[in-house]
């Protein structure tokens, strides 16, 4: 028994050996593990449209108010942007999220599509995009904050340092930039700053499970009933003039901000995970400071270059640590 257990076995080794030696699928072996790679770069390249796209928001606004009240430019932009979205998704004939993800919608809805332009929009009227470019400066910590609380991300304290310390210099160097004066608009800002970090935790999570366009697309629809009257009613009381900054400011919220923009930055999001992608908005406010020199005329200090260099840094470090 021994001896037919031997030949066996041995038999068993004769016959596997060819199928090991037969598997020379390596080529697929660099393949499998560069599309990892090739994922990650395609998804910080559109995070960083989606913060190119955001940086002149601030700039955009304030054109819009050259032209529209605030409550006028906030209800206007949002139908506009849905009307857009809500084309695009009758045009491919999308159907209806599950019931599941309507709640997640909603939070995106009241966070991105109403509240962040809504306060951040009633904050510019009394504060420059300097001083309102703080908001920008803390979001990336607030939406990694909230991502470690709603979908369970730990990102090593590498990542948290180099984002505590990115955070801390651009709101040094904006608080700087305003002379470090407190407005009224602070109030503001710091509740859009929450909004808003709570809908681009919801819209990363969903970003997952659905395209992200469509998330953004859903979320608009989804205000409609709330934005419509909201912008008829506004219409109504605000004057309104039609000159070119205005329209150029109304039309850039509505379809770079709140939609295209938007698009690939929960794209990107859910491909590089909401943290890493969030600490790509430290550069954020610089670009809006270049933005509004360039189209608003406000003047730069020599602080600019040392604070982008730091935050740059800070960049690298938040997308090599792992989280």
């Amino acid at each position: 028994m021994r001896a037919e257990n031997s030949a066996t076995a041995t038999t068993s080794i004769a016959v596997t050996t060819p199928a090991v030696s037969a598997a020379p699928a390596t080529p697929s072996t660099p393949t499998a593990q560069a599309a990892p790679a090739r994922t990650t770069v395609r998804g910080t390249l559109q995070a960083a449209l989606g913060v190119a796209a955001f940086s002149l928001t601030f700039p955009a606004t304030a054109w819009g108010l050259e032209g529209f009240g605030p409550w006028s430019l906030v209800g206007v932009r949002s139908v506009l942007a849905a009307l857009i979205a809500g084309g695009c998704l009758l045009a491919l004939r999308v159907p209806l999220p599950a019931r599941r993800h309507w709640a997640g919608l909603a939070v995106v809805a009241a966070g991105v599509v109403l509240g962040f332009p809504l306060f951040s929009t009633l904050a510019l009227q009394t504060s420059t995009t300097a001083h309102a470019a703080v908001v920008v400066g803390l979001l990336p910590l607030t939406t990694a904050l909230f991502s470690a609380l709603r979908v369970g991300t730990r990102p090593s304290r590498t990542f948290w340092t180099a984002a505590l310390v990115g955070a801390g210099a651009v709101v040094a160097f904006t608080v700087q930039q305003s002379g470090g004066a407190l407005t009224t608009a602070d109030l503001y800002l710091f509740v859009a700053l929450l909004v808003c970090a709570a809908g681009y935790t919801e819209g990363g999570r969903l970003a997952r499970v659905m395209p992200g366009w469509q998330v953004v697309g859903w979320a608009l629809v989804l205000a409609l009933p709330l934005t419509v009257p909201a912008a008829a009613v506004a219409l109504s009381y605000e004057p309104v003039d039609l000159n070119w900054h205005g329209v150029a400011g109304l039309l850039w919220v509505a379809a770079g901000s709140q939609f295209l923009g938007l698009v690939v930055w929960y794209r990107g999001m859910a491909a590089i995970g909401i943290p890493k992608a969030s600490q790509l908005q430290l550069a954020q406010p610089l670009l809006t400071l270049v933005w509004s020199v360039l189209l608003l005329g406000e003047h730069l200090t020599v602080a600019a270059p040392l604070t982008a260099a730091a935050v740059l840094v800070c960049i690298a470090v938040t997308q090599r640590a792992r989280g």
